[in-house]
């Protein structure tokens, strides 16, 4: 065969293929993502949460207004507080016609805590005693202690979403799912690994249908080729927080060209270093309050945030439940930090880098290599250190082998993200209690770690709200006492979207995106 025919045919064949990757219908936003979907499962965690939450739906919402019917059409609540009763609706089908029923609800939460230990993170799956099917649209939930967030933990995006029983293998979905069938707007219709996933418009959804006829999640690991691709009308809309965004200089840019629009949420979540309290230097109680005074945050809210962020003294906001509580602020000190290092032994001699018994005194950061923003806090707080006499090591790796010092506490320090509202503070604090999360490694080392974590599990199933208050301060004052986390700053939402693009807004939650809210004008 002729080579330059060859040639033109296997590149005609190319681009047809890049057509089919990349044309989208004018009625179908085009949503970039550096991350993959991966596998949606609702029951477990190893999907983008934005993805599940498309697809799959709670009894109940978590708003802003506070908790809104939604699978559910009403619920009663017991004397006391712990039997729950949940009036179903009766129009709700799956998109594969399966109908949605009380029998169907025993069976997801019968599938949830089937795999027990993965959830045990979540009280809520720790205080269920029974799960019952009172009629075919009536479910009880019975639970072993008056638990007060309950039905705010039911309504997050996992694990109590509801998946067709289609999709079940052998009864459960701890071992995977045969199919990704969900009662949402969404349908998951097409997934490339790493390339792109399309959802179109459920056609038999039950509540107000999307004004979009899609949404393609396109993968681009790169922020280069995100902006690229945005600058050339490729897509349609960024979303999210640091990961999933262009840099903040990037999003200050466009803003400036005025032909994309942006918005940022109000601050959202509490961003902060992990010290590891376990660790043979920065188990000094002394070491870890000179860290925090040697760290400029006003310098970091300014230099990498462009003052988008302001900074955090305490590890939550005032403003979330329970955590309005008077704590004393550790302003940037470097004389206090040097102080405090020359009293744990740490002493400075010719060399800029102070020692102990010959020993320097060194410590590392690890952080997600994909996120351009922690390793440019890296740097500024290596900086910082450096003026007090500690050699910071800045290690930058793959997210896995990062999550992987999470759960060993293979660590001295590493970054720390608070979940945001609804979770903050019961079920990020629930989760201090879990080996595999970085909060507990970091906390391994306090003297009254198993009086904390006795705290949670008390404050969580304490019925009078009063006292509730009063444990959550003990703790909170505690765990500042403790110097475990450096409050940063409280981060934000941002999106970045062609000015075609209706709608664009904000959830309670920073993991989900209200795709079904947005529409586009061609």
């Amino acid at each position: 065969m002729n080579p330059h025919k060859t040639f033109r045919l296997f590149l005609a064949s190319w681009l047809m293929v890049g057509v089919s990757l990349w044309a989208v219908p004018s009625t179908t936003l085009v949503y970039a993502s550096t991350k993959d979907i991966r596998d949606i499962n609702p029951h477990l965690y190893g999907g983008e949460m934005a993805a599940q939450n498309m697809v799959f739906e709670p009894l109940l919402l978590n708003t802003r207004e506070g908790l809104k019917p939604w699978l559910a059409e009403r619920w009663e609540v017991s004397k006391d507080t712990k039997t729950y009763t949940f009036f179903l609706r009766e129009d709700v089908v799956f998109s594969d016609g399966t109908p949605f029923d009380a029998k169907v609800v025993k069976q997801n939460i019968d599938a949830v805590l089937s795999n027990f230990k993965r959830h045990a993170w979540l009280e809520l799956v720790n205080q269920i005693d029974k799960s019952e099917v009172v009629d075919a649209y009536t479910y009880r939930l019975t639970l072993k202690n008056a638990y007060y967030p309950a039905l705010e933990e039911l309504a997050l995006t996992r694990p109590f979403r509801f998946l067709s029983p289609k999709c079940f293998q052998e009864g459960e979905t701890k071992g995977g799912v045969s199919c990704l069938v969900g009662t949402g707007p969404w349908v998951l219709s097409e997934h490339r690994r790493n390339q792109f996933a399309h959802f179109e418009a459920n056609p038999t959804y039950w509540g107000k249908k999307p004004l979009l006829q899609g949404v393609r999640w396109r993968v681009m690991p790169e922020h280069q080729s995100i902006l690229l691709a945005l600058q050339k009308g490729e897509i349609d809309l960024l979303f999210g927080a640091d990961g999933d965004m262009v840099d903040l200089d990037s999003f200050a840019a466009l803003e400036r060209q005025g032909r994309y629009r942006t918005l940022m949420s109000q601050p959202i979540a509490s961003r902060a270093v992990l010290i590891n309290s376990n660790q043979p230097i920065t188990s000094d109680i002394n070491v870890r309050q000179a860290l925090q005074y040697a760290i400029n945050k006003e310098a970091i809210a300014k230099g990498i945030f462009n003052g988008s962020e302001v900074v955090a003294h305490t590890l939550f906001s005032p403003t979330t439940p329970y955590c309005d509580v008077e704590l004393p602020s550790y302003m940037y000190d470097p004389v206090k930090a040097n102080t405090l290092l020359e009293k744990a032994g740490w002493v400075k001699g010719k060399d800029p880098i102070r020692t102990k018994e010959g020993k320097p005194l060194v410590l590392e950061i690890s952080f997600n290599a994909q996120n351009a923003q922690e390793r440019a806090i890296s740097e500024y707080l290596q900086s910082n250190l450096k003026t007090v006499g500690v050699e910071l090591r800045i290690v930058g790796e793959e997210k896995q082998s990062f999550l992987d010092r999470q759960q060993s506490g293979n660590f001295d320090l590493q970054y720390s993200l608070s979940w945001g509202v609804p979770y903050d503070p019961q079920s990020y604090i629930s989760s201090w209690r879990i080996p595999a999360h970085g909060d507990f490694q970091a906390q391994r080392g306090l003297p009254k770690k198993a009086w904390l974590d006795e705290t949670i599990t008390r404050v969580l199933i304490e019925p009078d709200s009063a006292t509730r208050h009063e444990l959550y301060a003990q703790m909170l004052r505690y765990i500042h006492s403790q110097y475990v986390y450096i409050p940063l700053t409280y981060s934000r939402t941002k999106a970045v979207f062609s000015p075609k693009v209706q709608g664009v807004e904000f959830s309670l939650s920073q993991y989900e995106i209200p795709f079904e809210r947005m529409s586009l004008s061609r």
